[in-house]
């Protein structure tokens, strides 16, 4: 047996959104779990909508992901020939016909019916002219569509999330595969490249369910086997509507540009309706490929929480080492207009990564570590020196002056915590009492790392500077 082939064919007319970036990483996890094949497919059929910028904006949120192809990127609009020919094996087969009906009297007729309180379905029986009104317009050269003529028999396909999916072909239209200008509809077009690209799965999203009975009838009518279907749930947001910009951001660039990590944005994607078999979150990737399965693919719609999303993304950025971690926290500080030429920044992303939950996150702790003017003060500090009063200041000067007596060579966190403790015993000071004030005037806040080592990655120049505005206040 062959292995498998998967393909995502996103549409060029906006933004690579969750959604769609979800429905990648399945098709990716599934060919990398398989041994198979990923074919990466533009449908650029709207013309009026499809964009050479929006295709790149696909391939680059994609890349970003780390969601690599191994064939294409192909483009639908380069198939029309084949389109054609699928449409006229359908024409000469019998399974389609042509259709000269005006909009003006496929108007009239869909009044007809609704006025009745019926549901309109266009059907070849009712809607056919008579076979010389056909010949006189074919003769004068009318433009027509063609339309599939939906079998009258159950369409069903076994889906691989779902289960099986039944439709009876009485309730479906005979539906338009070729348009008068000779471009394909979406149904024969998806189909006709599907065969044509060999694909064996199809992984998409479930609101491509209503078009799957159309696009099995045209399967088997051009004389193909149906690939597998599996139909994946919907995401939604937090409040049980379908996710959209009200939630926030929904395309993939956004969470890039808000310092969301690939990992870990693949990590919150893969488990947005599916699951690995346990109660697992954090999934190295080659975990999380060896686990794949279609079965495991919830049929529920699956919720995007992004404060799951960003509580991910701190599990990863904790277990980075600083030199993957330097060069989007580097483009970030740039970003904020801060620089520290010939300073090695890793010591201090290490201690400031296991707080953060975004890369903008550590590059604003570590911006306060290279630059004092960034320190402001936040309520928990304000509320801090109210509390201690006139102990707050003393609190500060006692570490001020105990640290100045440090030289340069001995400024590291052993020796500086070795000095706190010893001002805090001669002082008689609870220990924090002494830490917590230093922690707000390095930093403007009360959460950190160890003082000792927050001392140290500022350095002695820096610190000292910082003490020396506070003592005595």
């Amino acid at each position: 047996m062959s292995s498998p082939r998967v393909r995502f064919a996103p549409s060029p007319t906006g933004f690579l959104h969750v959604g769609g970036a979800r429905t990648a990483l399945f098709n990716w996890l599934y060919a990398r779990r398989t041994g198979g094949t990923m074919v990466l497919r533009i449908e650029d059929t709207d013309r009026e909508r499809s964009t050479d910028a929006h295709t790149q904006v696909i391939l680059d949120g994609m890349t970003w992901l780390g969601l690599t192809w191994d064939e294409g990127p192909f483009f639908q609009g380069e198939n029309a020939e084949r389109h054609g020919a699928d449409a006229e094996q359908l024409l000469a087969s019998g399974a389609a016909y042509r259709d000269y009906t005006t909009p003006e009297e496929l108007t009239a007729a869909r009044e007809r019916v609704t006025r009745t309180g019926a549901t309109f379905r266009y059907r070849r029986a009712e809607m056919e002219l008579p076979a010389d009104e056909q010949a006189r317009r074919e003769e004068a050269g009318r433009p027509h569509a063609i339309r599939f003529a939906i079998p009258d028999e159950e369409i069903a396909w076994e889906d691989a999330v779902h289960g099986t999916i039944s439709w009876q072909g009485r309730d479906l239209d005979d539906f338009i595969i070729l348009r008068s200008d000779g471009s394909a509809i979406y149904n024969l077009a998806v189909v006709s490249d599907d065969i044509a690209m060999e694909i064996t799965h199809v992984i998409r999203g479930d609101d491509h369910i209503s078009n799957t009975p159309k696009q099995v009838a045209l399967y088997r009518a051009l004389g193909h086997t149906p690939p597998v279907f599996a139909h994946v749930p919907m995401i939604l947001g937090t409040d049980g509507k379908k996710l959209s910009k009200r939630h926030g951001a929904t395309a993939v660039g956004d969470y890039q540009d808000l310092g969301i990590l690939p990992a870990a944005m693949r990590n919150f994607l893969a488990l947005l309706g599916w699951s690995p078999g346990n109660d697992d979150e954090v999934l190295p990737e080659a975990e999380m490929i060896a686990r794949f399965t279609l079965e495991a693919i919830h049929a529920k719609p699956a919720v995007f929480d992004t404060t799951k999303l960003e509580w991910m993304n701190g599990q990863y950025l904790s277990m980075l080492a600083a030199d993957e971690l330097l060069p989007p926290v580097e483009r970030e500080l740039l970003r904020m207009g801060v620089t520290a030429p010939g300073r090695d920044i890793r010591p201090l992303i290490d201690a400031v990564k296991a707080r953060s939950r975004t890369i903008g996150q550590v590059a604003e702790q570590v911006a306060v570590r290279l630059d004092g003017t960034r320190v402001v003060r936040d309520d928990k500090g304000v509320a801090l020196e109210r509390k201690m009063g006139e102990r707050f200041g003393s609190s500060i000067a006692l570490a001020h002056a105990a640290l100045s007596g440090v030289a340069d060579a001995d400024w590291n966190a052993p020796r500086i915590e070795i000095v706190l403790r010893d001002v805090a015993e001669q002082a008689a000071l609870k220990l924090g009492d002494l830490m917590q004030p230093v922690r707000v005037a390095l930093t403007g806040g009360t959460v950190s790392e160890p003082v000792p080592e927050l001392l140290a990655v500022v350095g002695r120049e820096s610190s000292l500077a910082r003490l020396g505005l506070h003592a005595g206040h």
